[in-house]
């Protein structure tokens, strides 16, 4: 009867600590991240594609695309996350290098809007010290 007790116990303790490594724990997390910034979450689709746990903390890679809008349309994020008081919140984003981060009018939600057309440029680029002005003396 101990036995059955104490095994019961652990399974308790095990499956109380697993209910926080769940997609919708971390996707709580990226939304609270979200919340307050200028992006509409609402009209967005996002889905957390992976999960890697160690522990309090989690690697989780999220896609984000407009509602209803064709995957190919998306980006993608990967999210450095920390267990705290029983929630995940966001420590570390980084880019996921290709795809919809740097396609034009896709918004990124952790920048002010969508990306220029020409991704960031402005249609300027450095110009070569033989086309700069000679410097004026004072």
């Amino acid at each position: 009867m101990r036995n059955a007790l104490l095994l019961a116990c652990f399974v308790c303790a095990c499956g109380c600590n697993r209910g926080t490594q769940s997609k919708e724990a971390i996707r709580q997390g990226v939304l609270d991240h979200l919340s307050g910034s200028s992006i509409n979450v609402a009209a967005m689709d996002l889905d957390i594609t992976a999960v890697d746990y160690n522990g309090d903390k989690a690697d989780a890679t999220v896609s984000f695309r407009p509602k209803g809008a064709d995957p190919s349309q998306g980006m993608t994020l990967h999210y450095h996350m920390e267990q705290k008081s029983g929630r995940w919140q966001v420590v570390g984003v980084q880019d996921s290098g290709h795809g919809g981060a740097t396609q034009p009018g896709v918004a990124n939600p952790h920048a002010g809007g969508a990306e220029p057309p020409d991704g960031g440029s402005h249609g300027r680029s450095m110009p070569s010290p033989e086309d700069l002005p000679p410097a004026g003396k004072k």
